[in-house]
């Protein structure tokens, strides 16, 4: 009896937890697609406005502070706010999203090792939401998916 007991105690406390994490399996991907997508372009979107605000002051960082390696400064913060300028946008809309995911890879890489490698939180951060928008997409909610669609592409999983 004792084990009838057990078993069936054990039952009432284990089934609200299958429940619930059969509920978290059904979230659909794009769902949290969006907020990845959201939350990177954010941050980059964020750092080019800061260095449009201030253009003289952001091409001084890269000649003191940043020193990336075999760019002359200048053109290194003109391609680094054309990349937050662009890979921000393409990000929101969902369109070119594994393109700008490995473009921004890229960049948070270049930030990492050469520029602020204390910083590393923050840019694992942005790598894992990068790395889930490079391998899975954008999600059906994105321009890409009507692209997938339009031209009878396979679709995300």
């Amino acid at each position: 009896m004792t084990t009838l007991t057990s078993a069936s105690s054990e039952q009432r406390v284990l089934a609200p937890i299958g429940h619930a994490l059969r509920w978290l399996d059904s979230v659909p991907y794009w769902l949290l697609a969006v907020p990845l997508r959201l939350a990177v372009a954010t941050v980059f979107w964020n750092s080019a406005m800061t260095k449009l605000a201030n253009w003289n002051t952001a091409v001084e960082l890269f000649v003191e502070e940043y020193k990336v390696p075999l760019l002359p400064p200048e053109l290194a913060a003109y391609m680094a706010v054309s990349i937050e300028l662009t890979t921000p946008v393409l990000l929101v809309l969902g369109l070119a999203t594994r393109a700008a995911s490995f473009v921004l890879l890229g960049m948070t890489a270049v930030i990492e090792v050469l520029v602020y490698p204390q910083a590393w939180p923050t840019h694992i951060q942005w790598a894992a939401m990068l790395f889930v928008l490079l391998c899975r997409g954008p999600g059906k909610l994105s321009l890409d998916h009507l692209v997938r669609m339009r031209f009878s592409m396979p679709t995300e999983r």
